[in-house]
């Protein structure tokens, strides 16, 4: 069945319809309560990153800063011995943990009695398939929100980490659900928000001919970040985002035929790869050698990529290196100016550093915000697209690099905020 377009006119209308019980916290001025419904809570996984900062808080602008909210519930599906969740449970007596997703949400009542929920799907023993993704329940989960909301006779906004579903018809049946039922939805990747090196945005309403992402290559669970890297630059340009005509995956031999015969601009992916801070050095004694093509081709594992054309006519890659650069970088050919715009979404490279994953900061930062106001501080479209996007590519290469049409995603048109999300202090 074809969905329907997805129109500015239909945003402002579904942005209309804000929770009730927003106008009666703002008025009581009482702290709302926060559940979350996770997969797994352990040392490095996101729920103990997010959930963490919600109970703890963390730093912000030079100072350390506490949500105006607090954690009161949490549902974890997965226990085992590197569990967290029960010793900060009796760290933090303000939190309990419930037996169900359904007691979590009306703190174990029959209505709901919280004020914001996160859905944190990721990390845990969940089996992969064949095509490698990671069947993660985020939908089974949110269908089991959705009871508690429809049951209450209202919802509550919802914080869903990385993509919708690993599945099209799940993410979007999630998405149209929570037009449909009226409550505010946020989602997606960290790496839209996070610092960038240099510091810049897409200027707003630019001619962009052609933009893609390197990274370092991780199919499905990776591939989401990139995307959304991508995505947040491009959908500020010159009419906003259009929708999704095709994506088409190339992998092994194929990626080095794609990049000699132009599938993906060479210039820009060396752009994006000179922002690079984990360049791999392709001569023994030096950094930041840039690689020719004969080094790559003996460095990379296994690379691929997938090439979206916009029904605009926007040509956009991800470009996965895994061995040649290990962070995310972008790069945009804009018409008018003679240089690409580059820059790097900046993470804490791990594994040292893996316990500061400052990244998440800035996107506890913004959640806290549509908990506080009911108002996303950017469009959940943009993660509907890309999971779309992520689906079709992971397609792509089950079936051998496989040209895919994507007629649902030629309707997933949005207009971005003017402002930008992404942590410049």
């Amino acid at each position: 069945m074809q969905q329907p377009a997805i129109t500015r006119r239909r945003l402002v209308i579904a942005g209309a319809a804000a929770p009730a019980l927003l106008a009666a916290q703002q008025s009581t001025k009482r702290r709302p309560k926060i559940a979350a419904i996770a997969t797994t809570y352990h040392k490095y996984a996101h729920a103990q990153h997010i959930c963490d900062r919600f109970l703890i808080g963390y730093g912000w602008n030079g100072a350390h800063h506490k949500p105006e909210m607090d954690l009161v519930s949490l549902w974890v599906d997965q226990v085992k011995e590197n569990d967290l969740s029960r010793s900060r449970a009796r760290e933090f007596p303000v939190m309990k943990i419930y037996p169900t997703i359904a007691d979590a949400l009306t703190l174990g009542g029959s209505k709901l009695a919280v004020d914001g929920v996160l859905l944190i799907g990721e990390h845990g023993d969940y089996p992969d398939n064949e095509k490698r993704q990671k069947l993660y329940p985020r939908y089974e989960f949110f269908r089991e929100i959705v009871k508690v909301f429809e049951a209450s006779g209202r919802g509550a906004p919802l914080f869903n980490d990385k993509h919708l579903s690993w599945k099209w018809e799940w993410a979007r049946d999630m998405y149209d659900t929570s037009r449909r039922i009226g409550f505010p939805v946020m989602a997606g990747s960290s790496l839209p928000v996070t610092w960038r090196t240099p510091s810049i945005d897409m200027p707003y309403g630019a001619p962009v001919r052609e933009a893609l992402c390197v990274f370092g290559g991780w199919i499905d669970g990776g591939d989401i970040h990139a995307f959304e890297t991508l995505q947040c630059m491009t959908e500020r340009r010159k009419g906003g985002e259009s929708g999704v005509r095709s994506v088409r995956a190339y992998r092994g031999d194929n990626f080095w035929k794609a990049l000699d015969e132009g599938a993906w601009s060479r210039e820009l992916m060396e752009a994006a790869m000179c922002r690079s801070h984990q360049l791999k050095p392709s001569r023994p004694g030096f950094n930041h050698v840039f690689p020719t093509l004969d080094a790559m081709k003996r460095m990379a594992n296994d690379p691929y990529a997938y090439v979206v054309e916009h029904t605009d006519g926007l040509r956009s890659s991800i470009v996965a290196l895994p061995g040649v650069v290990g962070d995310f970088c972008f790069a945009a050919r804009i018409d008018g100016r003679k240089q690409p715009l580059s820059t790097q979404m900046y993470l804490p490279m791990p594994p040292k550093y893996a316990s500061l994953a400052n990244f998440f900061s800035p996107q506890v930062n913004n959640v806290e915000k549509m908990f506080l106001t009911g108002k996303p501080s950017y469009p959940v479209e943009r993660t509907l697209l890309t999971t779309g996007l992520t689906a079709a590519g992971v397609e792509s290469l089950y079936q051998r690099d496989k040209p895919m049409a994507t007629p649902h995603l030629e309707n997933v048109s949005y207009t971005a905020p003017k402002e930008s999300t992404f942590w410049r202090t």
